[in-house]
């Protein structure tokens, strides 16, 4: 298994969940509990140690891949909260619109690396 550092859908994760956390803290003081929460730990579940960290971590490739599954729910639980923020007021259009777009790449770099573990090329190269 690779350093999780070295995964770009973990680097790209990464750099979202400090995006997220920068915004978020000019939310209104009452949602600190609230959506800046619910953000924040959606933003870090993708790159930390519940997701693309542990499952670096993991003796499988089914195992990694699983975790992969779990950012992947993560990255669209944040979608939604974003989307919340944003309609709420508490974020503009503009970092909407930026933090959008990184989300989706986000989950587009997961959906291709849980598809290259799931491969039968990667699975057979894998146990030779």
């Amino acid at each position: 298994m690779a350093a999780f550092q070295n995964v770009t859908a973990w680097q790209k994760a990464h750099a979202l969940a400090l995006e997220v956390y920068r915004v978020s803290s000019g939310f209104p003081p009452e949602e600190r509990f609230g959506l800046v929460s619910q953000m924040r730990r959606c933003a870090i579940s993708v790159p930390s140690n519940t997701n693309i960290a542990e499952g670096s971590g993991r003796n499988s490739d089914t195992d990694y891949a699983r975790f992969l599954d779990i950012a992947l729910g993560s990255s669209t639980e944040l979608e939604y909260q974003l989307l919340l923020a944003r309609d709420l007021g508490f974020i503009t259009a503009d970092d909407h619109g930026g933090l959008d777009a990184l989300l989706a790449e986000v989950k587009r770099l997961i959906v291709g690396f849980r598809s290259r573990l799931r491969s039968p090329t990667h699975q057979s190269a894998a146990s030779s």
